[in-house]
């Protein structure tokens, strides 16, 4: 036993002091050799202060009451983290907005017709789970749905997205004056209205099937992770692909005495009264439909013939809604820079829930905490970050992204001058880490990644995600529920974009949580980052959001919390730090290149788009292309400069910086797309039919995707081409000057 022990003992010497001498050898992009050292010494005592006891402590703490924005309850939850980061040494305030959030007063559903069922909109506490019977949960409702007392025929309409339609349409079925019913999933809940209401509906009726979120995929809630009969999903309906925010005050912040909109002016509310339900409400209104079958495709895992309708089932859906102004508080905490204050690196997650909310928002909310102590850590003993780095904890993003959103608004000149990254969170749990957002820093995560140890297999984290990808695509892998059963959560997101390669890569940003305002209304070079995909979960904006549902199934041990506080506060730490900041231009053309290349297979299968020329994107992506050589040209050498000749050209330096965040902001263009003005980025956004979905190249993508026209489509080539010059032209100008502190060649110079 003496002998095992002491085997043991430098065993655990040798598995701790290689990954040092590995990491110590590997390149840290942006710093130089000699500062290798002293940036690993800072980044091994941040990672070792998250702490899986602290995680679970404080998720039970936030989330110990209904906290949704605009109450007190979410006051409370900001007053708590507030005092938090103070107590970690950082200078932290309230930063207080407005907007509007209706409450339900009152909300009905009726089968009238041929038999009578009176849903019951109650979701069922669980024994055991002491917060599935709070008293202060909100009623399961949707978000921005205009009041309405409605009786009509009813229609099955799968999910409810476009390509639905079509086949209603080859039925010859209209929705015209009929009440839709339509399955969560496939598209963003917000869609399944508009689409309705463009269609001629008069209500909307949305659940979740058990094939996709219910016993179909695994036991329910309590037995097992799915969502039980009477599990419902709230949510926003808000138009977000229009633009997120107050609907009163587009593109300004909803401050005390700014201008608003009236009601009638505001373009994202809803515009048919929509209730969502459990699917043991649904299953009799379903089953008391006639007419055609429905295609096998569309069909669910309630025990009935799925039919599509219209009759004989008619039912009563009525709801009204106070349209109430109310308040929203953003936590917001800096560590002011030492050397470059005017820099920012921002770090956010929100901290409003529908209900108890400890996988959404919480389970994000606590790993920023927790960086945010490791960072007070560090403040004590001496360390200063180089750059300003802000931490937010974000109020009403259930909403439609409105904390956020203000608060962009309201600096959105600061933002654009001195941003360098925004970097967001939202859920966590077990799995693999999900990356999504600027290109420009995919090599950074992929360092990273490479640098984070993973807490199941106990390799990189980076080393896992590609077993895992290569796993799945051999078709060996774990996965997760399926995507339609929770399709608005960020991890899934970035998730479901990333490729399943061999090769490390991050997905595009659509919507969806609070990097939007950043990412598509500023240009701010932005990531949402969390780890995912190991555990099912039916549970997504309902009263089983709870601790004892999160601590049971989704993260039980909290390792994948700390995962997240040490991956995100890592890449916060180099971005806050680095001499030389860790974008990178080769990967951003590349990626751009396949994004066009798709397109343009597109355009060819219809005859409206298939004169689509796209040979000014191409030669524009040629001319990145060569930009991020010579970027790469000059940058060579820094990693075997010194730390003390950098510092000679601190000033130089400075400049080439804001060169290099400043590209993101190239590929905006001030009058935003069609209908649309909001989102000014030309390469990222939401699609206008998929609510979160990303639609890269937006402009030339919806018009050959969604209403075929090449004349649109030819114009906004035109407009993403010159977009990409300007990225082109910025990276140029930031090699060459980088070049003069290098002294490193440039490619075809």
């Amino acid at each position: 036993m003496i002998r095992r022990a002491s085997f043991a003992v430098l065993g655990t010497a040798l598995l701790w002091s290689a990954p040092v001498i590995a990491q110590q050898q590997q390149p840290i992009r942006g710093f130089p050799a000699d500062a290798l050292q002293q940036e690993t010494q800072i980044e091994t005592r941040f990672r070792a202060i998250p702490n899986a006891d602290s995680l679970r402590t404080l998720m039970r703490v936030l989330s110990e009451n209904p906290h949704e924005a605009g109450t007190e309850r979410s006051h409370h939850v900001a007053e708590l983290i507030l005092a938090r980061f103070k107590r970690d040494g950082l200078d932290a305030h309230v930063e207080q907005f407005q907007a509007l959030m209706p409450r339900p007063i009152s909300r009905s559903l009726e089968l009238v017709s041929p038999t009578r069922y009176v849903a019951k909109l109650e979701e069922t506490p669980v024994a055991g789970d002491k917060d599935s019977a709070d008293p202060y949960q909100l009623p399961t409702f949707n978000a921005y749905s205009p009041d309405g007392d409605v009786t009509a025929p009813l229609v099955f309409v799968n999910y409810g997205v476009p390509d639905d339609y079509k086949v209603l349409d080859s039925l010859g079925i209209s929705v015209k004056g009929a009440i839709v019913i339509a399955k969560y999933g496939r598209s963003w809940r917000g869609i399944k209205e508009k689409v309705a209401a463009e269609h001629g509906a008069v209500g909307c009726i949305i659940y979740s099937d058990p094939k996709d979120d219910g016993y179909w995929v695994d036991d329910v809630y309590p037995k097992g992770p799915m969502r039980p009969p009477q599990g419902v999903q709230r949510g926003s309906i808000m138009d977000m692909p229009t633009y997120p925010g107050d609907p009163l005050t587009p593109g300004w912040a909803d401050v005390p005495g700014a201008r608003q909109l009236k009601m009638s002016e505001a373009t994202t509310l809803a515009q048919i009264p929509t209730l969502p339900i459990g699917y043991g409400d649904a299953q009799p209104l379903l089953a008391a439909l006639a007419g055609p079958v429905a295609p096998e495709s569309w069909r669910g895992a309630l025990p009935i013939t799925y039919h599509v309708g219209p009759g004989p089932a008619k039912v009563h859906l009525a709801v009204k809604f106070d349209w109430k102004v109310r308040p929203l508080y953003d936590v917001i905490a800096r560590i002011p820079g030492s050397e470059a204050p005017d820099q920012w690196v921002i770090y956010g997650n929100h901290h409003d829930a529908w209900v108890n909310g400890a996988n959404d928002p919480l389970a994000g909310q606590v790993a920023l905490d927790e960086a945010a102590r490791g960072f007070g850590a560090l403040l004590k003993t001496g360390w200063r970050p180089k750059r300003t780095i802000i931490l937010a904890a974000w109020d009403g993003e259930e909403w439609g992204l409105l904390g956020s959103t203000e608060w962009a608004e309201k600096h959105r000149a600061e933002l654009d001058s001195n941003t360098v990254a925004y970097i967001n969170s939202d859920t966590n749990e077990r799995g693999w880490l999900g990356v999504a957002g600027s290109h420009s820093l995919q090599t950074f995560m992929e360092q990273v990644a490479r640098d984070i140890t993973d807490p199941d297999t106990k390799k990189s984290v980076l080393e896992a995600g590609l077993e895992h990808r290569s796993e799945m695509r051999r078709g060996r892998g774990r996965s997760a529920a399926p995507q339609a059963a929770t399709p608005d959560t960020s991890n899934r997101a970035a998730r479901a974009t990333a490729s399943l390669d061999t090769a490390f890569s991050i997905g595009a940003l659509g919507s969806g949580s609070d990097y939007t305002a950043f990412l598509d209304f500023v240009g701010v070079p932005s990531l949402n980052a969390s780890y995912g995909g190991g555990a099912h979960d039916g549970i997504y904006h309902s009263i089983y959001d709870s601790f004892d549902f999160y601590t049971r199934f989704m993260d039980p041990t909290f390792a994948y919390g700390v995962a997240e506080a040490q991956t995100v506060g890592t890449a916060v730490l180099r971005l806050a730090d680095a001499p030389v900041l860790p974008f990178e231009f080769e990967t951003v053309a590349r990626t751009y290149r396949g994004y066009a290349e798709q397109i343009a297979r597109e355009a060819k299968r219809d005859d409206a788009t298939k004169s689509l020329d796209l040979s000014n994107v191409l030669q524009a992506l040629d001319r990145l292309q060569q930009a991020g050589e010579r970027y790469e040209s000059a940058y060579a050498p820094v990693e075997h400069m010194s730390d003390a000749q950098l510092h000679e050209h601190a000033s130089e330096l400075a400049k080439v910086n804001t060169m290099l965040y400043g590209t993101e902001h190239a590929l905006t263009d001030a009058k935003g797309l069609e209908h649309r003005e909001w989102f000014k980025h030309l390469i990222y956004a939401p699609g206008f039919y998929t609510g979160y979905g990303v639609k890269t190249m937006p402009g030339i993508r919806e018009a050959v995707e969604d209403v075929p026209d090449g004349a649109v489509a030819q114009r906004e080539a035109g407009r993403v081409a010159a977009a990409i010059d300007r990225m082109a032209t910025q990276v140029s100008s930031a090699a060459d000057a980088l070049a003069k502190v290098t002294g490193g060649g440039a490619v075809g110079q």
